[in-house]
C-alpha cells in the first residue's frame, strides 16, 4: 500500500490527488501500518515538522532500512537529511548524509525562491527516468540540502548558484519541487517513483 504520511504540517490533498490522478491505490495515514511504499511531503519550519515526526522517527528509518522505497517532497526531502540549520539546529531522520542551509544570499536574488524553474536529472537517477533536461519544476524553498557524497544528487537546478533539485540514495529518494505541482512532468516522475 502507497502511504502519503499525515504528520499534521503538510500538503496532503495536492499529493493525494496527484497519486490517484496517476490511479494508484493509496492511503493518507499517520503511521506506516500495512505500507509498502512512503511519500513523505512537507510545508513548514524543519524543526517543527521533526517534533510533529517523533512519534513515526523510528518506524521511518526502520522501513527506509528495511529497503522500502521513501520519497520526501519539499519539506520532506529535506527531512531526509541529518539536520537542518532553519531557525536553529535540529536533527533529521538521517537517511541521507548531509545537511540544509539557507540558500546564499546575492544582491538581486529573491529568497524564497518561489516559482517554476528548468531541473537537469543525472542519466542515472530512477526518478527522472523519461524526463528531459532543462524541464521545468515548480520550487517554494528557503533552504536547499547539501548531501555529503555527490552521488546523491539525482537533479540539480540553479537559483544564484547550483543546488541540489533531487537526490537518491538507494531506495530513499527527494525532491526540493513539488513534483504534484508540476503539471505532466510533476506526474511522471511521480509515477516513476510509484512504480518502482
Amino acid at each position: 500500500m502507497i502511504t502519503i504520511l499525515d504528520y499534521g504540517i503538510n500538503n496532503l490533498s495536492s499529493v493525494s490527488k496527484a497519486v490517484g490522478h496517476l490511479g494508484f491505490e493509496h492511503r493518507v495515514a499517520t503511521n506506516l501500518s500495512g505500507a509498502t511504499k512512503l511519500i513523505i511531503p512537507g510545508v513548514g519550519a524543519f524543526g517543527a515538522a521533526m517534533e510533529r515526526l517523533t512519534p513515526q522517527a523510528d518506524d521511518i528509518r526502520a522501513f527506509a532500512r528495511e529497503g522500502n522505497p521513501v520519497l520526501g517532497i519539499c519539506l520532506g526531502m529535506q527531512l531526509l537529511f541529518e539536520r537542518s540549520e532553519e531557525l536553529g539546529e535540529f536533527e533529521g531522520l538521517g537517511l541521507i548524509p548531509g545537511c540544509v542551509r539557507y540558500i546564499p544570499t546575492a544582491p538581486g536574488l529573491k529568497v524564497p525562491n518561489i516559482g517554476w524553474c528548468p531541473v537537469q536529472f543525472a542519466s542515472r537517477s530512477k526518478l527522472g527516468e523519461g524526463i528531459g533536461p532543462g524541464e521545468q519544476m515548480y520550487f517554494v524553498h528557503s533552504l536547499v540540502a547539501h548531501p555529503a557524497s555527490l552521488s546523491d544528487i539525482a537533479a540539480t537546478s540553479v537559483h544564484g548558484e547550483p543546488f541540489a533539485a533531487a537526490v537518491e540514495r538507494g531506495n530513499v529518494s527527494g525532491t526540493q519541487f513539488h513534483p504534484e505541482k508540476s503539471g505532466d512532468v510533476g506526474l511522471q516522475l511521480l509515477a516513476n517513483f510509484l512504480r518502482c
